[in-house]
């Protein structure tokens, strides 16, 4: 066990990644719903709290396309397994900009609404591109479309910053997609080489993060997809692990709940200081994880981050989409408690 008296700043020893099971009136009673949900979170002893995200339908489509020059489409593949019905994806259509601000109003009711510090979360710059590719893109020159993403985000986190945000999560699955061959081939045919994207992406983040206001701790989310417990992806996340963390983000929630990761050893590639959450349950199943098996997990991520940098939490969002995963809201919290008490035991 570490003992520490020290007042963490996020992300917390037990951390969530955002996405929460709505309940029927969410639709008609969002306030109502959203204070509820904050209060259980707060009760279970988390101290990153989110919305659960009901102030939207998807994880990245409701952040995306208010951004001038985005608009969606039907999804053309590859395709979640299990389910007929399939997200739509982002393409740039004309010139991007952060025309308005973009969900700020829903962070400010977050912040008002909870004691404890408000976690914010918004899509990467990477899922401008990633689905669609170079195919999806109405720019010319790529370096303009990447440099007015960049841009973008920078005034999207001081537009957060200036309301009074200080964690904000980029939620990315690109890195780990291009861990996946199939997700390799397919970027080929929308026009892009995979080898070379991991770096691109990770260059754009680095380009937001110099911007980034003071005070402002930003994360990365990364998985294998998470649509009605469903996925996309799978492999380890050798391929693409030096360019993810040469991003420059304060930390990393990734997914290591199943053999679709592969195992700790990329880790070793994680910059002194930054952190990494260890997505180590489930939000896929209703079966609750083992406490001793995740305690082992964490011994053996040990190997490659200190115990120090390393902190605990579900492995994606538990409704990353209005349709939710396969488990019900008491499963869901079972699963959040199992967090916060492991969490306390290993970092006391």
């Amino acid at each position: 066990m570490l003992a520490s008296a020290e007042v963490m700043k996020p992300p917390f020893r037990a951390d969530h990644v955002g996405s929460l099971l709505r309940p029927p009136y969410v639709k008609t009673d969002r306030e109502r719903a959203i204070r509820e949900v904050v209060a259980k979170q707060e009760a279970i002893g988390l101290q990153g709290i989110t919305d659960g995200e009901f102030s939207r339908d998807w994880w990245h489509l409701d952040f995306l396309t208010q951004l001038e020059g985005v608009t969606a489409r039907q999804n053309p593949g590859p395709k979640f397994g299990g389910t007929e019905e399939q997200p739509p994806i982002p393409t740039v259509t004309g010139k991007l900009r952060y025309a308005k601000p973009v969900m700020v109003a829903d962070f400010e009711f977050l912040k008002r609404a909870t004691r404890r510090t408000a976690k914010f979360t918004i899509p990467s710059p990477s899922m401008l591109h990633l689905r669609a590719g170079r195919a999806g893109i109405a720019y010319d020159d790529m370096e303009k479309f990447w440099a007015d993403a960049a841009k973008a985000y920078r005034e999207a986190l001081a537009a957060f910053a200036a309301a009074g945000c200080t964690y904000v999560q980029l939620d990315d699955v690109a890195f780990a997609y291009l861990c996946d061959p199939k997700i390799r081939e397919q970027a080929r045919r929308n026009g892009d080489d995979p080898d070379v994207l991991p770096a691109r992406y990770a260059k754009t983040i680095r380009d937001v993060m110099a911007g980034r206001p003071a005070g402002l701790t930003v994360a990365m989310h990364t998985c294998r997809g998470n649509f009605k417990s469903a996925w996309v992806a799978e492999g380890g996340y050798e391929p693409v692990a030096e360019a993810m963390f040469s991003s420059g983000v304060d930390a990393f929630f990734m997914e290591f709940d199943t053999e679709r990761a592969g195992g700790f050893e990329p880790l070793r590639y994680v910059p002194a200081g930054k952190k990494v959450v260890l997505g180590l349950v489930s939000s896929k199943t209703a079966r609750l994880e083992d406490k001793a098996f995740i305690e082992q997990r964490i011994e053996q991520a040990a190997k490659y981050v200190p115990l120090e940098d390393l902190c605990l939490s579900p492995q994606c969002g538990f409704s990353s989409t209005h349709h939710g995963n396969a488990l019900t809201p008491d499963e869901q919290w079972k699963k959040l408690e199992l967090v916060v008490q492991v969490a306390r035991e290993v970092w006391g």
